[in-house]
């Protein structure tokens, strides 16, 4: 990889675009919805990609996409340091196995459906994921090691957004209104099971009650370690189609995803002052935002036009599923194996 001076500006200007992600993310009223300085960086590359885009020298591209693939597998890398094995022991094993079934149902049901709607396979892969595990860092994953079109991504992270934000919304307001009749402790484990992102999920749990969002957070972080196996899935499967046609079969092992598992290993046994903590997620939330951005800014409106609206219908099945399957599973499965 040359790293001449239009390389290093292309890295500078998403460097720029993120900056101004945080500065923006830290306003009260974008708070108030928790949409991270991540979604506002996708937002600002997609800006960027339909307005100055076209006016600044395609050199820029290179560093742009070191942004989208490198600074993005590190960035899910050190996503580890807000994970711990002493996490998944707090809520028992019954959570566990409502993971494991919201995870596995959320990404097959998905495809499936995608395969009726006569989807773009890749785009109903990435939209099945990130409503299955993690919003758009499992997007950034499965991307990662699929190697799509960045627009593909890009329309995956927008369904995740918008049914994520509508999650975070619709959720206290039918606990608070009896339509959602479980325990706090149940409702913790629906919760964490099945909103899209982490951001989404405390800000779902915590305005419903400190119970509700404890044990919500807990379990949405299992969910995120379900990420490891299913990339090693993901490349396998791949690797296995190339093998049927003329393309060398190959598996392309997420090593980012095994190192991510690495990280969540050391810090549940290497004790770090909460200071030392959250510096390393600050940064690694602003590495995650500058691949963000990046994607964006590789994404112009065409692109969504081309992909249509089937993904959003896709989208809009999974969140009908995650919200009636993971009730109907917390309320009448948990209760049997406890």
């Amino acid at each position: 990889m040359k790293f001449d001076k239009e390389f290093l500006h292309g890295i500078l200007i998403i460097l720029l675009f993120a900056l101004a992600a945080f500065y923006i993310g830290d306003f009260e009223v974008v708070k108030s919805m928790s949409f991270s300085p991540m979604i506002v960086g996708i937002v600002l590359g997609m800006i960027y990609a339909n307005t100055l885009r076209a006016a600044l020298p395609a050199t820029f591209t290179p560093g742009i996409q070191f942004c989208s693939k490198r600074i993005l597998r590190l960035g899910i890398i050190l996503y580890g340091f807000r994970l711990t094995l002493q996490d998944v022991t707090e809520v028992g094993i019954p959570a566990i196995i409502v993971d494991a079934l919201m995870v596995t149902i959320t990404i097959c049901g998905g495809v499936m459906v995608g395969k009726w709607l006569k989807m773009d396979k890749e785009i109903s892969l990435l939209t099945s994921v990130g409503a299955g595990i993690c919003g758009a860092a499992a997007v950034l994953g499965a991307e990662s090691a699929l190697r799509v079109k960045p627009y593909k991504t890009a329309v995956a992270v927008s369904t995740v957004v918008i049914f994520g934000t509508i999650s975070m919304f619709l959720y206290p307001v039918l606990y608070r209104n009896g339509v959602f009749s479980i325990s706090p402790e149940l409702m913790g484990i629906f919760t964490g099971a099945s909103v899209h992102e982490v951001a989404h999920v405390v800000g779902a749990g915590n305005a419903m009650c400190e119970s509700v969002g404890s044990v919500a957070i807990i379990v949405k972080m299992i969910r995120v370690m379900m990420l490891v196996p299913v990339l090693l899935v993901i490349s396998y499967t791949v690797a296995r189609k190339a093998s049927k046609s003329d393309a060398p079969g190959k598996i392309n092992t997420p090593w980012f995803a095994i190192l991510f598992l690495v990280v969540i290993v050391l810090n549940s046994f290497i004790p770090l002052s909460d200071s030392v903590r959250n510096g390393i997620n600050t940064f690694d939330t602003f590495l995650l935002t500058m691949a963000m951005t990046a994607l964006g800014a590789e994404t112009s409106f065409d692109k969504f036009k081309k992909a249509g609206s089937k993904p959003f219908v896709l989208a809009l099945i999974l969140f009908c599923w995650l919200i009636v399957g993971g009730y109907l599973i917390c309320k009448y499965f948990i209760p049997i194996m406890m």
